[in-house]
């Protein structure tokens, strides 16, 4: 007697509707100015800080409940670009732009979207209150082998996944 393979998982159970989506570039916008293209995002991530309560005679074990949200900093990496966009919104949140607007920080909304190689759009975080926190440039070195990047660190109060599905092109 054969046996009968098990059925697939319906659809919402399979990564975004069929194979795991590979990402070949992330878009960064901030309200809706595209930043750069970039090859690598990290920290896009969110953990719960556990409360500890200790309950009196209760020797076994002690309760954990929610506490609050840690969102931590997002860097991004990408080769040299000739855009300006970036550095234009560093300048507005810092030094002259932060005092011109009366030293108030406007904090911005940001999106991470992940393009496919072929410029399918597959999915977007949309970012609340984003900010630069650091540029880095490239470390020179004539005789390196290795890509020159250039690096952003961002912070935010958080994400929320947009999984909407377009052309990026």
């Amino acid at each position: 007697m054969s046996e009968i393979p098990p059925a697939p998982p319906p659809p919402e159970a399979r990564p975004l509707g069929g194979e795991p989506p590979v990402g070949r570039y992330f878009l960064f916008t901030v309200d809706g100015v595209e930043i750069g293209v970039f090859s690598e995002v990290e920290g896009l991530s969110v953990s719960i800080e556990p409360f500890p309560v200790t309950e009196g005679g209760q020797n076994g074990f002690v309760h954990q409940l929610p506490s609050r949200l840690k969102w931590p900093n997002i860097t991004f990496k990408r080769g040299l670009t000739h855009a300006d966009n970036l550095f234009a919104w560093m300048y507005k949140v810092s030094g002259e732009g932060y005092a011109g607007s009366g030293n108030k920080l406007k904090r911005c909304t940001g999106a991470i979207s992940v393009i496919s190689s072929t410029g399918d759009l597959l999915r977007s975080w949309n970012l609340r209150d984003v900010f630069p926190v650091e540029w880095k440039g490239p470390s020179f070195n004539a005789t390196a082998t290795e890509p020159v990047y250039e690096s952003l660190v961002i912070t935010h109060h958080g994400f929320k996944p947009d999984n909407h599905v377009a052309k990026a092109k």
